[in-house]
């Protein structure tokens, strides 16, 4: 039977137009020396890009090699050509200096691919923390149809009978190793057994986040995000993925049609109730500017704050990505926001039904992982957004206070909510590292550590290094967490109270530059305002003595990448994206110029 597409599809414009026959020969030709017959290209089926993330330096995502072949399956099964294709490799735990520098470089040669090949509908492989924005965003400026497939979690690790969760048990773990528990050998063999299998971060760091965002904002199909990699389901969903683009390609379902305001205040709610990352603030900030919707700081404090926490997953929670799956995954989550009518039910999404209709039948069944509205892990554990003369936009993520530091800081009375700090400063990691456990810094649990020198243009990139730990000497106390602060951030797998994200950072002029050691910050979660308790003369002729932008100095950029980004890379309070490619949005509307 013959199928009309909705508009023709883009890759006529390449093997079957009748006015430029010699560029029809020359596009049709090289595709020949591997296999494909003229036939194929020119049978008006759609083209369908698989945008392969998976690669040997990015082990998180190693698992699409072996997807890829179920998607290609469910692509021929539903009529289409698949066409699979490299992005740029994107590895959290071995990129130096930060991993963050990719996602703005995978997201323009992703951009560059879609529009410039003979490409009708894509699938986007996502597992790693910056592979789901990069693909999101690149897909919303071409805007053809496009889903997103994710690689799925490890299995859950264990350790001597206890879960261990990615990342989140590094973080313990190197505190028990200062306060002098367990050893260096033991601490490598946690970290070790907490990646027990292909695929991302068991825990809810920023992969599992990110990917459940995708889920969250209608981009993937119901329950794809929580699948472990290794479980039979993943390669399931990787058929049905490929089978179901080549109907949103005959339906021209586009991120344009999916991606509106409304589902991305739907992915704040379910961050905020899985207790996700900091990180999301950044990305969801990112793809929604390049997709053209409007979200502000004010949207985390109306719509990420005031929800409790549901889901009991590491690192706010207790268990890991095998038995959130088996509780169902984000759609039982995001049936919970429906029933409290939290959620924007009648998004769209890639199966071509609404978001309420997709979650029909998807309450959860055991209540120890996802608890009912009416009875969270925690009440108003979303993030809130602070500001003050130090920052015009910072982040907490408030599902990780734990108890004990709650009473240090936030329980005294008559001032719930608000504690001041004797601020000791930091120039980055590396001096963090050097002088931390220096007896003249005379850090106690009076103190707030802070991080500067670690935003998109200080680092470059930002870097996860905000969610610092105490001196050794305090941690032997049992202080294990202090109050810390920075304009980098830290890994969605912490479970540290950080304020992070702090924009204007320090290297562009705000107002870490001239904060000194020594200094009172003061901390009001009830107003959300961060400030340094210091006289404005006093800020005025501090500012009057910085040298000029970048303050203080800067690292060298040490390639061209780094250099480039410094120059074009916004703040992470609106996403760090390349500011200057937010105008072009829908590219695929004109055809490209031919080659030859």
């Amino acid at each position: 039977m013959t199928r009309t597409p909705r508009r023709p599809f883009r890759s006529r414009e390449w093997f079957a137009a009748p006015e430029r026959s010699d560029m029809t020969a020359l596009y049709l030709e090289r595709f020949m020396n591997y296999g494909l017959t003229p036939e194929e290209l020119r049978s008006g089926r759609p083209i369908i890009g698989i945008a392969q993330t998976g690669s040997d330096l990015s082990p998180c995502n190693r698992i699409h090699l072996d997807l890829a072949r179920r998607v290609r399956d469910g692509i021929r099964d539903a009529g289409g050509i698949p066409m699979e294709f490299p992005v740029h490799p994107i590895f959290e735990n071995c990129r130096r200096p930060t991993a963050a520098l990719d996602r703005n470089l995978a997201y323009l040669g992703l951009v560059e691919i879609l529009y410039g090949y003979p490409i009708d509908a894509v699938v986007l492989t996502t597992g790693c923390d910056k592979t789901t924005p990069a693909g999101v965003m690149a897909a919303s400026t071409v805007d053809i149809p496009a889903i997103v497939l994710s690689g799925g979690p490890m299995l859950d690790g264990w350790h001597e009978g206890q879960l261990v969760g990615s990342g989140t048990v590094i973080w313990r773990s190197r505190r028990q190793l200062a306060a002098g528990e367990i050893d260096e050998e033991e601490f490598l063999q946690r970290a070790c057994n907490s990646a027990p299998s292909a695929g991302h971060c068991n825990t809810m760091g920023t992969a599992s986040t990110m990917n459940a965002v995708a889920e969250a904002l209608g981009l993937s199909l119901p329950g794809c995000a929580a699948i472990p990699a290794p479980y039979r389901e993943r390669g399931q969903m990787a058929y049905e993925t490929g089978r179901r683009i080549v109907e949103m390609a005959y339906e021209d379902l586009r991120p344009s049609r999916i991606l509106t305001r409304e589902s991305f205040l739907n992915a704040l709610s379910v961050v905020s109730v899985a207790g996700g990352s900091s990180n999301a603030q950044v990305h969801i900030m990112a793809m929604a500017r390049h997709a053209g919707v409007q979200l502000d700081a004010q949207d985390w404090t109306d719509h990420a704050y005031d929800l409790p926490l549901l889901l009991n997953m590491q690192p706010a929670g207790q268990f890991l990505g095998e038995r959130f799956f088996r509780a169902g995954g984000v759609p039982a989550l995001m049936w919970e926001l429906q029933q409290a009518g939290k959620l924007h039910a009648d998004c769209a999404s890639v199966t071509g039904k609404t978001v309420g209709e997709n979650l029909q039948g998807r309450e959860t069944h055991d209540r120890e992982v996802i608890r009912p509205f009416s009875n969270p892990l925690m009440e108003k554990a979303g993030f809130m957004v602070l500001s003050g003369n130090l920052f015009d936009f910072g982040i907490m993520k408030t599902s990780v206070i734990s108890e004990a530091f709650r009473q240090r800081y936030l329980s005294k009375p008559g001032a719930e909510g608000i504690f001041e700090a004797r601020a000791v400063v930091f120039e980055g990691a590396d001096d963090y590292h050097a002088r931390i456990n220096d007896p003249e810094l005379d850090i106690d649990e009076g103190c707030i550590l802070v991080m500067r020198g670690a935003g998109p243009i200080g680092w470059p990139g930002s870097a996860e290094v905000v969610n610092m730990q105490p001196p050794d000497a305090l941690i032997r106390r049992g202080i294990n967490t202090l109050p810390t602060l920075g304009d980098g951030r830290q890994s969605g797998t912490a479970d540290s109270p950080s304020i992070l994200n702090a924009s204007p950072e320090s290297a562009v002029g705000g107002g870490l530059s001239w904060l000194q050691s020594g200094d009172t910050v003061r901390i009001d979660l009830n107003t959300g305002r961060c400030d340094a308790l210091v006289e404005p003369e006093e800020i005025a002729r501090r500012k009057r003595e910085l040298p000029a932008p970048p303050a203080p100095p800067m690292p060298a950029s040490q390639s061209p990448w780094e250099a480039l980004y410094r120059e074009k890379t916004g703040q992470l309070a609106d996403g760090a994206t390349l500011d200057f490619a937010l105008k072009f949005q829908r590219i695929s509307e004109q055809t490209p110029r031919h080659n030859h």
